[in-house]
């Protein structure tokens, strides 16, 4: 006689086998530690609101969290532990100082575990958090005013470039009342060079406390001089010494050949040629711990002082006619005095 198959009751069973290892996982809580997570201030949906964190007196728009404690299902604290080792998971969290209440200018205490246990992200990981450290972040908001601030050209290391012309010449944005704020417009190398030959177009930002740049909803139409010519040109030089503290005041440097580094041959623009000549040492030679040791004399290359402002912006640099040169010297011990 054939036995009849119980689906109905296998279904059963697979349920409740299912269901007590689902309930054992979670019966079985475990924690772990995130060494680190991100909270970073969103942007807030008020123009004339800026919130920061204050740490140490100082703005700032995001903060790590270190120590991280949560808690969770066994399988899920396994996952977790997976990720953080494999570096598959990064956690960031933003405030929006709006949904926290934090809308009136002055400083707000903000508690961190309930924060984050606010957060859908780590809701989704199945996780709670149980600690961290610190414990409560401070939240600054500053209150914005409207008015009309100046605008001016960065090139892309953030150095201010003149520029021939900037239609309009001022933006209206919002800005800290108490600080005096220039909206920029930074140009790369390649957008200097077409400004030189024709109208560029580009937004401009402020920069705000808390290292927060916002750009601003309109734009602004400018053009470059023409570049400045690099000029070949002799500059007269002062030779400096660098020793490190071992050897310093123990020998004097005797300079065998002065005349040949008594000139500098560069290709300069004006600015750039003035800058150098303004500088105390324009060749610097470096003395190293090991020289004393060598009885001949020494020859080594001395380094040329060009100011990095003119040299990030290629205004300066070392004549190919300049001959190459090496100075010749010897170090005297102090007690022995000239020869």
């Amino acid at each position: 006689m054939t036995r009849k198959i119980k689906y109905g009751k296998i279904a059963v069973v697979i349920f409740l086998t299912v269901l007590i290892w689902v309930w054992a996982d979670l019966a079985q809580e475990r924690d772990t530690t995130i060494p680190s997570v991100t909270v970073e201030v969103s942007k807030s949906t008020r123009p004339d609101r800026l919130a920061s964190f204050k740490q140490d007196d100082t703005l700032v728009s995001s903060v790590t969290v270190q120590d991280v404690k949560v808690r969770g299902s066994a399988s899920k604290i396994t996952q977790l532990q997976t990720r953080l080792n494999q570096g598959l998971l990064e956690l960031e969290f933003f405030l929006v100082p709006e949904d926290e209440g934090m809308t009136e200018p002055g400083e707000h205490s903000l508690a961190l575990v309930d924060f984050l246990k606010q957060s859908k992200s780590l809701r989704e990981l199945g996780l709670t958090v149980e600690s961290c450290e610190p414990e409560k972040l401070t939240v600054h908001v500053m209150k914005l005013v409207q008015r009309d601030v100046a605008v001016e050209c960065i090139d892309e290391n953030g150095i201010t470039r003149e520029a021939e012309s900037i239609e309009p010449a001022t933006v209206n944005t919002y800005v800290p009342a108490d600080m005096t704020v220039t909206a920029k417009v930074q140009l790369t190398s390649s957008e200097m060079g077409k400004a030189r030959a024709a109208v560029v177009e580009k937004t401009p930002f402020i920069e705000l406390p808390g290292g927060r740049r916002r750009p601003l909803n309109t734009k602004v139409k400018l053009t470059m001089p023409p570049a400045d010519v690099l000029k070949e040109c002799q500059v007269s030089a002062t030779l400096g010494f660098c020793f490190s503290q071992n050897l310093q005041g123990n020998y004097t440097v005797q300079v065998e050949n002065p005349s040949d580094l008594a000139t500098v041959l560069i290709r300069a623009t004006p600015a750039a040629e003035q800058a150098y000549k303004d500088l105390p040492y324009q060749i610097t030679l470096n003395i190293l711990d090991d020289d004393p040791k060598t009885a001949d004399g020494l020859k080594r290359a001395v380094q040329y002082n060009f100011p990095e402002e003119y040299v990030r912006r290629n205004e300066i640099e070392l004549s190919q006619a300049a001959p190459s040169v090496q100075a010749r010297f010897k170090l005297i011990p102090v007690s022995a005095g000239p020869e």
